[in-house]
């Protein structure tokens, strides 16, 4: 197997990002076919979210490897890494980044949310130091089984250092 080529920094991703960026998060969000059809966001949508927040992106030579949302208030989300590439840790890297930025801006904790489906991602993000505070329905799209988020927590470091 050939070594990755990635960029050794990260950057906020641009509107003239948003097709580029739609392509990856759709890839990496295909495996949710089982209860949804079709795509996850559009370049439209992802234009709107960077009114809200931003999105971080680690670049592979020539393309998008992973990227992920984030709003400075401590929220985080559509984290998103090229299916060939999961478990190379570019979306352990990104929460990190994610994390820092949010307790920069002066974030308590951190927030995200997963659907309960996908077992798999409670699991590794309880590994990563998140806890299950809730439930709320899931409305971004018809599905074909009944789902839910399950909403997750974590104190950033400048709080659990301050305790």
């Amino acid at each position: 197997m050939n070594p990755i080529a990635l960029s050794a920094s990260v950057r906020r991703a641009t509107p003239n990002d948003a097709a580029a960026l739609a392509e990856l998060v759709n890839r990496a969000y295909a495996i949710e076919a089982f209860f949804v059809d079709g795509d996850r966001t559009s370049a439209v949508e992802l234009v709107g979210m960077m009114e809200t927040g931003t999105f971080v992106v680690l670049e592979q030579v020539g393309s998008l490897a992973a990227a992920v949302y984030v709003e400075s208030r401590g929220y985080f989300g559509m984290l998103a890494v090229r299916p060939e590439l999961q478990g190379a840790g570019l979306g352990r890297r990104l929460v990190g980044i994610a994390e820092g930025l949010c307790d920069a801006a002066g974030a308590r904790e951190m927030r995200l949310r997963i659907i309960n489906l996908r077992e798999e991602l409670g699991r590794w993000y309880r590994s990563l130091g998140y806890r299950e505070i809730g439930m709320s329905p899931y409305e971004h799209r018809a599905t074909k089984r009944p789902c839910h988020f399950v909403e997750m927590a974590k104190p950033l470091r400048s709080v659990a250092a301050a305790a």
